[in-house]
């Protein structure tokens, strides 16, 4: 018996035109649920801080800030500083978003969320990110902490987004990467001097709000 033409269902190759569709559905959910945010600022940070944690805190007083001056606040929709951020949109009687992706670990949508949309596929998810967003706020995090942060970072330098604030929580985390970024992207000419003035840091709340207010204000005042 010949099977070389039996649809193999293991075979992901034979999947992929319909993979397309996924991909298309999530893009016009996230479109449309997206529309008619306002002033977006994404904040980003570990999955991993927990509640007790000094930067848990002040992205809890961070989401408040943020929705007291009118700002959107959207996060990943998982624990960690994400959650933080939509606890204290939810304090400040704010609706946050939350962008959660789907994980087989860590990634569970937090309780504070007022508008969540699952993704499957991080770039859909990005690009949501980068669409509705004025501003990004980096807390310490890990790997995807990093892949939003230098992916936005990217899009800004090569204009392929509109400027925006990229502000960075935390001298004592930040502050080795930002002495590699200027000694070697910087000293091998990888990157150029004004590059460095994509981000900002920051280490009080009201340094972000202040960065905030003067380089992206709300779009309502």
């Amino acid at each position: 018996m010949d099977n070389s033409n039996k649809y193999d269902a293991d075979d992901f190759r034979n999947l992929e035109p319909w993979r397309i569709f996924r991909i298309m559905a999530e893009f016009v959910d996230g479109f449309e649920s997206m529309a008619r945010v306002d002033s977006g600022v994404s904040v980003f940070g570990s999955a991993r801080t927990p509640p007790g944690d000094r930067y848990y805190r002040m992205a809890v007083e961070l989401g408040r800030e943020l929705t007291l001056e009118g700002y959107t606040v959207i996060t990943g929709g998982g624990p960690g500083i994400m959650e933080a951020a939509n606890k204290g949109a939810r304090e400040a009687n704010g609706v946050s978003i939350g962008l959660n992706i789907d994980l087989p670990f860590e990634q569970k949508p937090n309780p504070f969320i007022g508008k969540l949309l699952n993704f499957r596929y991080f770039f859909c998810r990005k690009v949501m990110f980068s669409k509705y967003s004025q501003a990004i706020v980096a807390f310490p995090g890990g790997l995807g902490t990093m892949d939003e942060l230098f992916e936005h970072l990217t899009l800004v330098q090569t204009r392929k987004i509109p400027p925006m604030a990229v502000i960075l929580v935390g001298g004592d985390f930040w502050k080795g990467m930002l002495e590699w970024v200027e000694k070697t992207m910087l000293g091998w000419k990888y990157i150029n001097p004004e590059d460095r003035e994509l981000y900002v840091l920051a280490d009080t709340v009201g340094d972000v709000m202040k960065t905030l207010n003067r380089l992206s204000p709300p779009k309502s005042r």
